[in-house]
């Protein structure tokens, strides 16, 4: 059997469709379930999740505190079978995902991990500058030259994701100081998890044709909104540098020493690529300095917050 997870917070404006995509999965021959895990909605989610019992194999879970990785961890409990399936509730996935997902799954017993394709849906036509971006890190988009095979597991992102659920059946669960909470909040919970699973020797696979369409809108095709998540990432870089190279970090400073430097040489490029009115690299250069900031920022709350370390990923 495979378990679904999706986490919610007042995502009534794509739930709904997200939830009629569902009922049109092809069911794989192992079975499946769906955990919706309600993070302390305040809209009519859990109306929205009740009116689908009767089409989906479906449980509904409600978890107060704030924070998807918390909602996450709620529910985990709930999980049965031996594939944990997690998605977002902005994503459609195509008829064949679980089956796919299935497959893959049973025909490499030496993986852990596993990554579907994440393909965009549009609100509306995305702007030219779109094209600068780096799509996996601001959208959640697969890179477009993934293929079949292995992948590094800080490329499998959380709206088509799967992990051998034996993993959490002996306590590995998620990061609940990092991930969505809020609008203010450290990226890359699920690369943190996967990498601890990495680490112990555990090997990840694309599935390419297991596809999702992740639900891109209007308000993230504005600059200031691609400018902050640069923020979020760069706060999520840092905590996972901490774990995964402590020596390069300055006990004072809560930084590599690198960081200031970069800062600074992106500040100058800012300025220098606005006066000489060259658009891409003007942008590329606030995206960076975003990227670094997001560095100080995390630096410090854990200070802030008398932390030095950031807690592994339990098992």
């Amino acid at each position: 059997m495979l378990t679904v997870f999706i986490a919610t917070r007042n995502g009534s404006r794509t739930l709904s469709r997200t939830l009629e995509t569902l009922t049109g999965l092809q069911t794989p021959s192992s079975g499946w379930k769906l955990v919706v895990v309600d993070n302390g909605s305040t809209d009519n989610t859990r109306e929205i999740v009740e009116s689908y019992r009767a089409r989906l194999p479906l449980t509904y879970e409600y978890e107060g505190r704030m924070g998807k990785n918390v909602a996450l961890n709620t529910a985990l409990p709930l999980l049965e079978g031996d594939l944990a399936v997690f998605s977002d509730d902005d994503v459609f996935p195509r008829p064949d995902w679980l089956v796919r997902l299935r497959a893959a799954a049973d025909s490499r017993p030496s993986c852990a991990m596993f990554g579907g394709r994440i393909l965009p849906h549009w609100e509306i036509p995305p702007p030219s500058w779109v094209e600068w971006v780096n799509k996996a890190a601001v959208f959640a988009l697969s890179p477009p030259v993934l293929t079949d095979g292995p992948i590094d597991p800080g490329l499998i992102f959380g709206p088509n994701m799967v992990v051998r659920a034996e993993h959490f059946y002996a306590g590995l669960r998620f990061d609940e100081t990092v991930g969505p909470c809020g609008t203010n909040y450290a990226m890359g919970s699920e690369s943190q998890l996967l990498w601890h699973l990495q680490q112990r020797g555990h090997e990840a696979w694309f599935v390419n044709d297991a596809i999702v369409e992740h639900f891109i809108r209007a308000q993230q095709l504005d600059l200031s909104w691609v400018l902050k998540r640069a923020v979020r990432l760069g706060r999520g870089q840092l905590r996972m540098r901490m774990t995964q190279e402590p020596e390069s970090i300055n006990p004072y400073l809560g930084l590599p020493p690198i960081v200031l430097f970069k800062i600074l040489v992106r500040a100058i490029r800012v300025a220098l690529y606005k006066i000489l009115r060259m658009e891409r690299q003007h942008f590329i250069a606030r995206w960076e300095f975003n990227l670094y900031r997001g560095y100080l920022v995390e630096a410090y709350h854990l200070r802030r917050n008398h932390s030095t370390r950031p807690e592994p990923a339990p098992r």
